[in-house]
């Protein structure tokens, strides 16, 4: 039998690749390519390219007939789902939180906009004041004042703020500069604010883990973007050092922004 006709016959002998199949094809690596990219950067990538390599060299001893290889590497994989959700835990609960609150799929999601819809139908819907926290970073960037403000929208971040004090109050620029007087006994932390309403101060917030973060930034820059990596809020910072304004979302900071261009991301941001 000549080479074309075994190759002719070995194309004849492949699957049918259907319109369907194409589209599970192309699900598929969008949705590897999004978790690529959630864990980019963490310990997490590292543990499932040991379990990719565990896994291949299992299939190795099964084929080569190495029964004691095969043995133990079997008896890893037979448990390693539930060895996987401990060892995962945190990033499955963020991935879980990310799926009911927001998605990356074409820009603004459909709960975001179901979200705007409800808020414009409803009479309680309060127009955020962003005067006074646009007046109170100014002042702080120039002189020099750490703070870190984080806004809540969606999530349920009762945990998180039961770490800190309560206080319920009016937002006020006075008032979150006073809060983050270094003399103040309730500097140290974050101040959560929801609308009009500064919730609570000195919250201790989860800190990112992300290797590709600049070895540069401090605990407070950390913090902003760990807070935003788990829940759907939004972290403003001023640095004590420079006295510079960031803002992170999404695990995603933002450096050296102006005040113009702070008050233009949170008129969307919080708009949605």
């Amino acid at each position: 039998m000549s080479l074309l006709n075994l190759t002719i016959a070995a194309i004849q002998g492949l699957p049918t690749l259907t319109i369907v199949d194409a589209i599970d094809i192309v699900l598929v690596a969008f949705i590897g390519y999004q978790i690529y990219k959630a864990v980019r950067g963490t310990n997490v990538l590292r543990i499932f390219w040991a379990v990719v390599i565990i896994y291949i060299l299992w299939q190795i001893a099964s084929l080569f007939n190495m029964r004691l290889l095969s043995s133990i590497f079997g008896q890893f994989i037979s448990i390693g789902l539930i060895l996987l959700i401990i060892v995962f835990q945190p990033e499955i609960r963020r991935f879980l939180l990310l799926v009911g609150t927001k998605t990356s799929i074409g820009g603004d999601s459909f709960l975001k906009r179901f979200r705007f819809w409800k808020n414009n139908m409803s009479d309680n819907n309060q127009q955020v004041e962003l005067e006074p926290y646009i007046q109170a970073c100014m002042h702080m960037s120039q002189s020099k004042t750490g703070a870190l403000i984080v806004f809540i929208r969606q999530n349920e971040v009762n945990d998180i703020v039961a770490t800190g004090e309560r206080i319920n109050a009016v937002v006020s620029s006075a008032l979150l500069e006073t809060l983050f007087f270094k003399n103040s006994p309730l500097h140290d932390g974050a101040v959560f604010v929801k609308g009009n309403t500064v919730v609570a101060a000195r919250c201790i917030l989860p800190v990112s883990s992300n290797n590709a973060i600049d070895p540069n930034l401090g605990l407070r820059h950390r913090s902003a973007i760990g807070v935003t990596e788990q829940l759907d809020v939004i972290s403003v910072v001023v640095s004590e050092e420079t006295g510079a304004i960031s803002y992170a979302v999404g695990g995603v900071i933002h450096h050296n922004v102006t005040p113009v261009q702070l008050r233009q991301y949170l008129e969307s941001a919080l708009a949605q």
